[in-house]
C-alpha cells in the first residue's frame, strides 16, 4: 500500500475510539471458567436491542446519538461523499457553495428528513440524487446515517509528499520540438468523463475523438498553457495531469498528485513567464502550490488557512477559481470560505509577494471581463459577485446578485441598451443577472446589476455566449424537474425583454435508456457557430455530446461512442486559452 494510501487510511480512524461493552466483557467472564454460561433464551433477550447491521465490524463515533454504521459502511460511504457531496458541502462538512452538514445540524434534523432531501433534492440546486438514478434507497440510507456521524479529519500533503507522486512520462528533452500532427488543435475539444477518471479529447472539426486520456477522477477544468500547446486538467482527487498537444497523438507526459481534493489549475500568461509556470490549488489541504509549469516539479506551497473577511478563524478555505493576470505576473486566487482574493507575484517565488484582497465569503468561480482587466468571481453563499481590478490590483466593487451565483466563467456581451455586460446564472434561483463592465464609455452602468432576466428555475451551473453570437445559453442542469434539467434556455441579445426560447437538448440526443439525461455547460467552438452540450447521465447509462447550430438553434450532430462515459465539462482550446466567453 502506498503511503498516501495508508495516510488516508488512517486518517479515516482518527474518530474511531475502542469499545468495549458490556456484552463482551460478559461473555469473556463466561468462558474463563470453561462453561457456557448462556442458555438460548438469555441469548434472544441480549440480542433483541443488536445492531441492524448484526455482527459487523462497527465504526465508533465519539458521539453516542449517531446512527449505526459498520466500518465497511463508512468507508464506501466517505467515498460517495467526497465524489459526490464535498465540493459544495466542505471536506469538514463547514458548508459553502451547500449548506452545512456537521453533526449538531444533521441529528437534530433525523435520518427521515435527510433521505428525503437526499432523494429528491430541492430547486435551489441540491441534487435529486436517488430520483434521478444517480443513488439507489441503499445508497442514500447510508449517507444519511454518514452526516450524523463527526466528520473524519484527512492527513496533511506536502511538497514532498507531491514530488513522490509526481511522474514524467515523456522529458522535455524528448517531446516534440514542433506539432507533429495534423489536428486543428485550436479547434480542439477536451470533455470531462466525470466517473471514468477521463478526458476525451475530441475534433471540433470532424467531431471525432481523437484520444481517450487517463486522468484523476472528474476532471473540473481543463486549462491551456499561454502558447497552446500543453493542457492542464484536474481532478477532483487532486489528480494533475499535462497533456501535450503536439504529439501525434495528444496524451500525458506527466502528472502529480498535489492533495486529497481540488478544483483549480492555471498557467502563468505574462509576457516572458509562457509556459513556464503552474499553479494548482486544493480542497483539502486548504492551500495551492506552484510547478513547473513543463515537468510539474512542485516549488512552493502556500497555506490559506487564516481569518476570515469578518474575522473569524476558519480551518478549510478550500481553494477554489484561480486565474492569470493579463496585466502583472500574478495569479488571482480565490480561498472560498475565508472570501480573501491572493494576488500572488510569481516574479520570484523565494521570496513570494502576496496582496490580499477582502472579498466576500464562499468566493466560488468566475472569469475576465471582454477587456481582460477585471477578474468577475462569484462570491456564491454571500449571493455576490466581487470585481478585482487586475491592473491596480484592489477590489472594485461588491455587487449584489440573485441566489447562490455560479456563472462558470460567466458571459461577455455588448447590451443593447447599457453596453458591455458580464452575466450569471444561479443554483439557488431563476434570475440571471447582467452587470455593467465599462466604467469609461458607460460609468453608470458600472458594477452595477443593469437588467435582471428570468430563467427556467434554479439549479444552473453555466451560461455562455460568444463574441460573434447574438445567443446567450443558460442551463439548469441540477434542477430537480427532469424536464427543466434535460432542456435550456436561450436568450436573443439583440431583444433581451422578450422570452427565452427553450430547447430539449436531451430530446435531441435520442439517447434510449432511462438515464437522468442532465444538460449541462454549453460551450463554443472556435468559429462561435456551433454550441455543444454534454447530456451527463449515471455511468451505467447512455449519455452523448449535442452540437447545435447556434444561427438556427437547431441540433446538428449528436457525438455517440460508449466511451463516452458522464461527459460533463467540454473546454475548446482556443476559447479557453484566450479567454473568450
Amino acid at each position: 500500500m502506498s503511503s498516501f494510501k495508508m495516510k488516508l487510511l488512517s486518517a479515516s480512524l482518527i474518530m474511531a475510539g475502542v469499545a468495549v461493552g458490556a456484552q463482551a466483557q460478559t461473555s469473556a467472564a463466561a468462558k474463563s471458567d470453561g462453561q457456557n454460561h448462556t442458555t438460548a433464551v438469555q441469548a434472544t433477550y441480549e440480542n433483541a436491542g443488536s445492531s441492524p447491521v448484526g455482527k459487523a465490524d462497527m465504526h465508533q463515533d465519539i458521539n453516542p446519538k449517531a446512527p449505526p454504521m459498520s466500518k465497511t459502511e463508512f468507508e464506501r460511504a466517505k467515498e460517495i461523499y467526497f465524489q459526490r457531496c464535498a465540493g459544495c458541502h466542505g471536506v469538514l462538512r463547514k458548508g459553502a457553495t451547500g449548506k452545512a452538514l456537521t453533526p449538531d445540524i444533521t441529528l437534530e434534523r433525523g435520518s427521515e428528513y435527510l433521505k428525503t432531501f437526499i432523494a429528491y433534492g430541492s430547486p435551489a440546486g441540491m441534487p435529486n440524487w436517488q430520483t434521478s438514478g444517480e443513488m439507489t434507497a441503499a445508497d442514500v440510507d447510508l449517507m444519511a446515517r454518514y452526516i450524523q456521524q463527526t466528520p473524519p479529519t484527512p492527513p496533511e500533503f506536502s511538497l514532498a509528499d507531491m514530488e513522490k507522486s509526481r511522474k514524467e512520462y515523456v522529458p522535455v528533452s524528448k517531446r516534440p520540438t514542433k506539432k507533429m500532427n495534423k489536428y486543428n488543435i485550436d479547434n480542439l475539444f477536451s470533455v470531462t468523463l466525470r466517473d471514468s477518471g477521463e478526458v476525451a479529447l475530441i475534433d471540433g472539426d470532424t467531431k471525432q475523438i481523437i484520444n481517450i486520456v487517463k486522468t484523476g477522477y472528474a476532471v473540473h477544468i481543463s486549462r491551456l498553457s499561454k502558447s497552446g500547446r500543453y493542457l492542464y486538467v484536474i481532478g477532483r482527487d487532486a489528480r494533475l495531469n499535462l497533456i501535450d498537444l503536439w504529439m501525434e497523438k495528444p496524451d500525458n507526459v506527466a502528472e502529480i498528485k498535489v492533495g486529497l481534493e481540488a478544483r483549480s489549475v492555471e498557467t502563468s500568461k505574462f509576457k516572458g513567464f509562457e509556459d513556464k509556470i503552474a499553479v494548482a490549488g486544493t480542497y483539502w489541504p486548504p492551500q495551492f502550490v506552484i510547478m513547473d509549469g513543463d515537468t510539474l516539479k512542485p516549488r512552493k506551497i502556500v497555506s490559506t488557512r487564516g481569518m476570515t473577511v469578518d474575522n473569524e478563524y476558519h480551518p478549510e478555505p478550500r481553494v477554489a477559481a484561480i486565474v492569470a493576470s493579463h496585466y502583472r505576473p500574478e495569479f488571482l486566487v480565490n480561498a472560498k470560505e475565508t472570501g480573501k482574493i491572493y494576488m500572488v507575484d510569481y516574479t520570484d517565488l523565494s521570496n513570494l509577494k502576496t496582496t490580499t484582497l477582502d472579498a466576500a465569503k464562499f468566493l466560488h468561480d468566475g472569469g475576465f471581463d471582454s477587456t481582460g482587466r477585471y477578474f468577475m468571481t462569484a462570491a456564491n453563499a454571500s449571493n455576490k459577485i466581487a470585481v478585482v481590478d487586475t491592473k491596480e490590483d484592489k477590489l472594485a466593487a461588491l455587487v449584489d446578485v440573485g441566489k447562490t451565483p455560479h456563472p462558470g466563467r460567466g458571459a461577455n456581451f455588448v447590451h443593447p441598451k447599457f453596453g458591455p455586460v458580464w452575466a450569471t446564472s444561479h443554483l439557488g434561483d431563476e434570475s440571471i443577472s447582467l452587470i455593467g463592465t465599462d466604467p469609461v464609455k458607460h460609468k453608470a452602468n458600472a458594477w452595477k446589476v443593469v437588467q435582471t432576466m428570468k430563467g427556467q428555475g434554479g439549479g444552473s451551473l453555466f451560461i455562455k455566449t460568444h463574441p460573434k453570437s447574438k445567443n446567450l445559453w443558460v442551463d439548469t442542469t441540477l434542477n430537480p424537474d427532469a424536464k427543466i434539467s434535460q432542456s435550456v434556455a436561450v436568450y436573443d441579445i439583440n431583444n433581451l425583454n422578450a422570452e427565452a426560447k427553450i430547447i430539449d437538448i436531451a430530446a435531441c440526443a435520442k439517447l434510449t435508456d432511462d438515464g437522468a439525461k442532465r444538460v449541462v455547460q454549453p460551450e463554443y467552438n472556435k468559429a462561435g457557430d456551433e454550441v455543444w452540450f454534454s447530456v451527463w447521465s449515471a455511468k451505467n447509462k447512455e449519455s452523448a455530446i449535442v452540437v447545435v447550430d447556434d444561427k438556427t438553434r437547431a441540433c446538428k450532430t449528436v457525438i455517440k461512442d460508449k466511451r463516452l462515459i458522464t461527459p460533463t465539462g467540454k473546454f475548446n482550446v482556443y476559447n479557453t486559452q484566450h479567454d473568450v466567453y
